[in-house]
């Protein structure tokens, strides 16, 4: 999934998308409302994590309304230190579509998020093909024919994009950017080595390449 995280504290924050993006989602962070209201109505996300409270004039909940009332249905888990039924009240009814209080354990806002964005799949495409290649986006299971190919978490998200960009050229900078969430060059071959790994598991004699090297410019996943 595709999740923005507004939240203010920098130790939750750090908490959140470390853990977030070890589970295979990738995470934009703002840090106040006026910032996380720019990128939510900017932005496709498929889930949004929303603090509560938020310094400034632009709190949580005022973001919330005036994303409702702006027609955006994405669903919004509401994290707060505020435990009172109340309060978990004011923020359902100002159109969160959850409520978990602080502290938090990891787990439970895992399985929260993945609950909230099923919801966002109906009526969107869940499968990728490309050739006799398949991937399946609710189940996260891969094959090529009948044969299944089990992949790691950063292996699926770059077969993703990959597939999604197929019969593209898709450079170095563009997986290091939009995979590994680098916004700088690592200066290590680390795109190389997972290409090299994930053409391994997708290629097996006798099927036919259906990952490709372009020469000083990237890679393209073809069918042909």
């Amino acid at each position: 999934m595709k999740v923005l995280l507004v939240e203010d504290n920098e130790r939750v924050a750090r908490f959140v998308i470390r853990g977030l993006r070890e589970s295979g989602h990738t995470v934009d962070h703002a840090e106040n409302g006026r910032d996380g209201m720019f990128l939510a109505a900017s932005e496709p996300y498929d889930v949004i994590v929303m603090d509560r409270l938020l310094p400034g004039q632009v709190d949580g909940l005022s973001i919330i309304e005036a994303l409702r009332k702006a027609g955006n249905r994405v669903p919004i888990l509401i994290l707060s230190a505020l435990s009172d039924v109340n309060e978990r009240i004011r923020g359902l009814r100002a159109g969160g579509d959850d409520y978990l209080t602080k502290p938090f354990s990891f787990g439970e806002l895992l399985a929260r998020l993945d609950a909230l964005g099923r919801r966002t799949w109906t009526g969107r495409e869940t499968i990728l093909e490309v050739g006799d290649l398949r991937m399946d986006l609710l189940s996260r299971k891969v094959s090529r024919g009948s044969r299944a190919i089990p992949l790691q978490p950063r292996e699926f998200k770059l077969l993703e994009y990959l597939m999604r960009h197929a019969e593209q050229v898709v450079t170095r900078t563009m997986l290091l950017e939009n995979v590994w969430e680098y916004n700088f060059d690592p200066q290590t071959n680390v795109v190389d080595v997972h290409i090299s790994k994930l053409r391994g598991k997708l290629e097996q004699a006798p099927e036919k390449p259906l990952l490709k090297t372009v020469r000083n410019a990237g890679y393209m996943l073809t069918a042909d």
